[in-house]
């Protein structure tokens, strides 16, 4: 292996690459939610530039549970009628503007990473950050539900999009586009349901190598992987094309029939959202 591969892996795991990861939690807050319409206080390109840190922390996006009721005691011999509650209407989140499909769902530096039926109704793209801590929570408690209610139903085409804000986020997606044909939505899965263990960690490298390892990689297909130049810069390009040409500033960001919106849903939230498209 040359120095300069040698050297480009080292960077991407150590932490010089894409952004700081204050710009990471920053970018994953539920803030964004608030202030989708205020001015980014520095812009994907300026963050780029900037020296990153592996993250010290890592917190897993809190969810609530529907309330209980419990019927009130009734003296003996007094008839107890059983209610029904009203199932709770859910709020639909807010969308942030709306974007051309058709520009949108244009070829990219990458091939597109889809699961669905190609004519569903509803298409559905997602701009993600591995290291972030609303996306993992996505994925890992509400993406499984959406996928069978929805996707293997037929009703809607689910893409993911790589935004990566940081070098150790940057390296999980190298890994998962080097995965094997027809592994990258379980290499990504896997690596959201660990995320704490390799996103945190003090070597990232180590961490992710032993990830990829359950997912099959070698130490040799590994490193080939993390060194490869064009694959980097073709990440990145995802990024900044998701940044300039559709405003995406945070994440995760869903573009739903075009429609944009920034943040964390539940299982109700989405579902609600995906039926107001049918």
């Amino acid at each position: 292996m040359s120095a300069s591969a040698m050297n480009l892996s080292k960077r991407l795991l150590s932490g010089v690459a894409i952004a700081t990861v204050a710009l990471v939690l920053a970018a994953c807050s539920d803030e964004k939610k608030e202030q989708a319409s205020a001015t980014p206080t520095e812009t994907t390109e300026t963050a780029a530039k900037a020296d990153a840190k592996p993250a010290d922390t890592m917190t897993t996006a809190s969810t609530t549970a529907a309330p209980t009721t419990t019927a009130e005691a009734k003296p003996a011999g007094t008839e107890v009628a059983q209610s029904t509650a009203a199932p709770a209407k859910v709020d639909l989140p807010s969308s942030e503007g709306s974007v051309d499909m058709a520009k949108l769902l244009e070829p990219g530096a990458l091939p597109e990473m889809a699961i669905g039926d190609a004519n569903a109704p509803v298409t559905i793209v997602e701009y993600m950050s591995m290291t972030c801590p609303h996306c993992a929570a996505f994925h890992n408690n509400t993406f499984e539900a959406i996928k069978t209610k929805y996707i293997d139903s037929g009703k809607v085409r689910f893409v993911l999009r790589e935004f990566p804000f940081d070098p150790r986020a940057a390296a999980a997606f190298m890994l998962a586009r080097c995965a094997p044909e027809g592994q990258y939505f379980p290499m990504i899965s896997m690596l959201f349901k660990q995320q704490q263990q390799w996103a945190a960690a003090q070597n990232g490298r180590d961490a992710l190598l032993q990830m990829s390892k359950l997912a099959g990689f070698t130490q040799e297909s590994f490193e080939s992987c993390l060194t490869n130049q064009k694959l980097l810069d073709d990440v990145n390009a995802v990024m900044q094309r998701g940044a300039k040409d559709f405003g995406v500033q945070s994440t995760p960001t869903f573009f739903v029939n075009g429609e944009h919106y920034s943040g964390d849903m539940s299982v109700d939230v989405m579902s609600a959202l995906i039926d107001s498209k049918l």
